[in-house]
């Protein structure tokens, strides 16, 4: 499978969007002997010495409606196929270009470039219609599926193609907001209360694995644990930025599922499919844990991306590095920190004019507690400044040449 997209989680997760382009599968059968316990269901079975090329079909008809096919078709009308279109490079085997690229082009050059870059299907996603008012109807996907994106495109359930726009995106949290006209929309979905899921309790996802070739694929499973904490990372440098509070269930996730609802047995979405973990760190295959943004922290989200295009948080203004990247002697004889001090923050930088600055933290501060919990990395401190709101008061306590400090900062916003 082909991607432009970065993944934006740790430990060997899988990104979740697939790239459609060449993707070529197989199917394999299975037989399955036996019958079904508990069955209401009767059936006509062949004889076992019947004459040879007589096999019939048995006419048996299964009533299926227990509470998760009651969710899916409550559901399944506002899931939609999300795609991203990129400009791609396209190799120019004319002689013009032999010449170019030995004498040069000039303005020429420049023009065959831009002919060359055609926008084309980079990836697909899942996404879901959660709203409809003012003629937009607004769906929530996650960043990574529409990142890097000039052109969006999203399938409906009937199969019709609409141009879609950004409303808004957050990093951070995996999530991004796109709007498309209402008049064809007639499906909304409804968000569940995510705090109150059971571990044990029976899910479903549905989304587009693959790509829109399996659009409104469903699968199930259970909630397999809550609140699970897992790192971020930042797209650009790989460095973990902060922490995740997630649903972990064991209910297939696949690539192209990414932006796609997990949706309880009410048919409600308790969460959004953002990723898979397909191994360990030592390389150990793992399978049966897949990640939901929780529908609590999604529905606070999009909210603030329509209603500003962005999310606000709190800033300090600094940058700053994990302390057990500076090796221990300069721990030692450069930031003079007593020896029971080994983890926290190193300001590497206070910026012109922030509440860093004004409230006196400098560079090389090692920062090591905010509001009397510990920050023992950059992820914590993230996690514990983002637990706050534009305003607020915190106290932070930090090393300056060997002694204990503690200062007090009132909190800005992101720019």
């Amino acid at each position: 499978m082909k991607s432009n997209n970065t993944g934006l989680w740790k430990i060997a997760l899988v990104a979740l969007i697939s790239a459609f382009i060449g993707v070529g599968l197989g199917f394999w059968g299975f037989s399955h002997w036996g019958g079904l316990a508990n069955s209401n269901t009767s059936t006509n079975t062949a004889p076992v010495n019947g004459k040879a090329g007589t096999t019939q079909v048995s006419n048996v008809t299964v009533k299926s409606n227990n509470q998760m096919t009651t969710a899916f078709k409550k559901v399944k009308g506002s899931v939609v196929s999300v795609i991203n279109y990129q400009r791609q490079q396209q190799d120019d085997d004319s002689l013009g270009a032999l010449f170019g690229s030995i004498y040069g082009n000039g303005d020429d050059n420049s023009n065959r470039s831009d002919k060359n870059n055609k926008l084309q299907e980079s990836s697909e996603g899942s996404g879901l219609i959660y709203s409809k008012q003012n003629g937009n109807a607004y769906i929530v996907t996650n960043n990574h599926v529409v990142a890097g994106s000039e052109k969006l495109e999203v399938i409906l359930s009937d199969g019709s193609k609409i141009a879609a726009k950004k409303v808004g995106t957050d990093s951070l949290t995996d999530l991004a907001v796109l709007s498309v006209a209402a008049n064809k929309i007639h499906d909304v979905a409804a968000f569940g209360n995510s705090d109150a899921v059971t571990p044990g309790e029976s899910v479903i996802a549905i989304g587009s694995p693959l790509g829109s070739k399996y659009a409104t694929s469903v699968t199930a499973g259970i909630i397999s644990a809550k609140n699970r904490t897992i790192d971020t990372t930042d797209e650009q440098t790989g460095q973990v930025t902060g922490q995740a509070t997630v649903l972990q269930t064991d209910t297939a996730i696949n690539p192209g599922n990414s932006g796609g609802p997990l949706v309880n047995a009410a048919g409600q979405v308790i969460g959004i499919n953002s990723m898979k973990l397909a191994s360990s760190t030592d390389g150990t295959s793992v399978e049966g844990m897949g990640f939901a943004i929780p529908s609590n922290e999604v529905v606070k989200i999009i909210n603030q991306l329509v209603q500003n295009g962005k999310i606000q948080r709190p800033q300090l203004g600094i940058k700053v590095i994990d302390l057990d990247q500076v090796s221990s002697k300069q721990q030692r004889t450069v930031l003079k920190l007593p020896e029971n001090v080994n983890e926290g923050v190193l300001v590497g930088s206070v910026n012109a004019n922030s509440v860093a600055r004004q409230s006196g933290l400098r560079k090389y501060d090692v920062i090591v507690a905010l509001d009397n919990k510990k920050v023992k990395n950059v992820a914590d401190l993230h996690t514990q400044l983002y637990s706050h709101n534009v305003g607020d008061n915190i106290k932070l306590q930090f090393y300056r040449d060997g002694k204990e400090q503690t200062i007090n900062v009132k909190l800005t916003k992101t720019d």
